[in-house]
């Protein structure tokens, strides 16, 4: 079996499933009409058809809804599409990013480690220590 072959099997494949898929729904909407549909058909290559038929007229809908909302799409503005340097703005103003407290508190532990280091240094320099 070639590639060529083996991917006509499986579109027809899926075609047949959409087909029974579409059929199934319509059957739940309208029993009557469906057993006067498939009711007569005893041929397992004719119902095959049948719901391939159905399954390539679902697929072409599908398609076509896609297709819809693709274009629909297209005429929304990407949001995510780069702004060209000669629209962007870049706003310069500094602001501070820690709270008031926090930069307090950092500026004292800052201090404190500054303390340490140096009494590190002075332990370190001793006769003895070192």
């Amino acid at each position: 079996m070639n590639s060529e072959t083996l991917a006509a099997t499986i579109q027809k494949g899926v075609r047949v499933t959409l087909g029974a898929t579409a059929s199934l729904v319509d059957a739940l909407r309208d029993p009557q009409a469906s057993q006067e549909k498939f009711g007569n058909i005893s041929d397992f290559e004719v119902l095959t058809q049948e719901l391939e038929a159905k399954g390539t007229d679902a697929e072409r809908e599908a398609r076509a809804v896609v297709d819809s909302v693709m274009s629909q799409m297209g005429q929304m503005p990407n949001p995510f599409a780069p702004t060209p340097a000669s629209e962007a703005t870049v706003d310069a103003d500094a602001h501070p990013v820690a709270d008031a407290s926090v930069q307090t508190d950092l500026e004292a532990l800052t201090q404190e480690l500054s303390t340490l280091r140096a009494e590190l240094e002075t332990l370190k320099s001793q006769p003895g220590n070192g």
